[in-house]
């Protein structure tokens, strides 16, 4: 590359455009330029013609004119791919996100707002932010529609495991975030404010039967084992699915058979221990997982160990590939695989080993997980007694 190459680079990276330069060779005239399209991501070619013009010394004016204008307009903040009264949906998210920070603090500051709804919405930017991390592609204000909102209400759902009423509290905080993007234009509409509140009742989801949990694990064994994989460590380990693609190989104690779980990545800030089951151990080894580098993820891109975490959703859309397959219903998801597995520990090694490898605070946590699969003894039914 030259240096000339180089500096034309720089100034692309630096001002997000390069100055416009007449072209006269050949029988077409022409100013051109690059400026960044926020839409595409790239630098993006614009061109004006001047073969309009009949004479070469009236085409050089005009060029010349051209030049001067459109240098003055580009280092003023003008953008040809921008829409002037769009502009503001352009915004990157980063600033957007700095900006709310400042707003929330300043109206804490006042006391126009209450330090513990300070504290709430924090918490919920917070967790917005390291949603659109894992997102990759969302990066303006315009892309915070309702579908983006939808994505992230499911995500809370889904893969954090939050209760009913948490997603409800944080759709409510999206309505209040969306009005402070709009009161400041940008965006146009409130993405949150037709999207319903759910049902705050029992858990929306079921345990597998036996017969499912057989026909998912030989389905999966011929059609995806690394799948397979991630099935097993949430019905064993009970590991939650965002926490579940942050596992190193390094946290794998072959010796000691346990899982290591960061506090970095837990859901309760807390380092976690858990025993890793047989059946695991058995099909990394088989999918040669230990052969890779301890700092890879067990599951990155495509389910397979790498330095690149999975995406947020795979596990989910991976999990609704096989439910389709299967003809499982639509209340068996990838979650449920951790109500079934503490289902099935409790049952064959008491509540207080579920609660432990569950790392549950408490006994009643564990409680809610298999409340509806309660069972009573049936020798009770039956029991003589001295009465």
């Amino acid at each position: 590359m030259t240096a000339k190459e180089i500096d034309f680079l720089s100034s692309r990276e630096m001002l997000g455009f390069t100055l416009p330069v007449m072209h006269t060779k050949g029988s077409n005239w022409y100013v051109d330029f690059y400026a960044h399209d926020p839409v595409s991501g790239r630098m993006k070619r614009k061109k004006y013609m001047l073969n309009k013009f009949k004479t070469d010394q009236k085409k050089r004016m005009m060029g010349s004119l051209l030049i001067y204008n459109i240098t003055a307009k580009l280092t003023a903040g003008w953008n040809p791919w921008v829409n002037v009264d769009k502009s503001r949906q352009f915004t990157e998210i980063p600033i957007i996100i700095g900006r709310y920070r400042d707003y929330v603090k300043a109206m804490t500051d006042k006391k126009s707002m209450k330090e513990k709804t300070s504290i709430d919405y924090l918490s919920r930017v917070k967790m917005l932010e390291t949603f659109i991390e894992e997102c990759k592609g969302i990066k303006y204000a315009y892309q915070l529609d309702r579908s983006f909102v939808i994505d992230f209400l499911d995500h809370l759902m889904y893969d954090r495991d939050v209760s009913a009423t948490t997603r409800n509290n944080y759709r409510s905080w999206f309505v209040s975030f969306g009005t402070w993007l709009m009161d400041r234009k940008y965006i146009t509409e409130n993405p949150a404010i037709d999207i319903r509140n759910i049902a705050q009742t029992e858990k929306f989801r079921d345990p597998l039967s036996d017969g499912a949990l057989r026909r998912l694990k030989e389905y999966l064994y011929d059609h995806n084992k690394h799948f397979l994989l991630a099935c097993l460590f949430e019905y064993y380990t009970f590991i939650r699915p965002n926490e579940l693609t942050q596992i190193k190989i390094g946290d794998v104690s072959i010796k000691d058979q346990t899982v290591f779980i960061s506090s970095s990545i837990s859901k309760n800030r807390k380092d976690g221990l858990v025993a890793l089951n047989d059946e695991i151990l058995k099909l990394m080894i088989e999918l040669k997982i230990f052969e890779h580098p301890s700092q890879n993820y067990i599951f990155g891109k495509s389910l397979k160990p790498g330095d690149t975490r999975a995406a947020y959703n795979q596990l989910r859309v991976e999990w609704g590939k096989m439910r389709t397959a299967l003809g499982f219903p639509k209340e068996y998801q990838f979650y449920s695989l951790k109500d079934t597995g503490i289902r099935d520990l409790a049952n064959a090694q008491g509540i207080v080993v579920a609660k432990e490898q569950a790392r549950h605070s408490d006994i009643s946590v564990t409680n809610r997980y298999i409340k509806n699969q309660m069972k009573v003894n049936e020798e009770t039914k039956h029991f003589k007694g001295s009465l």
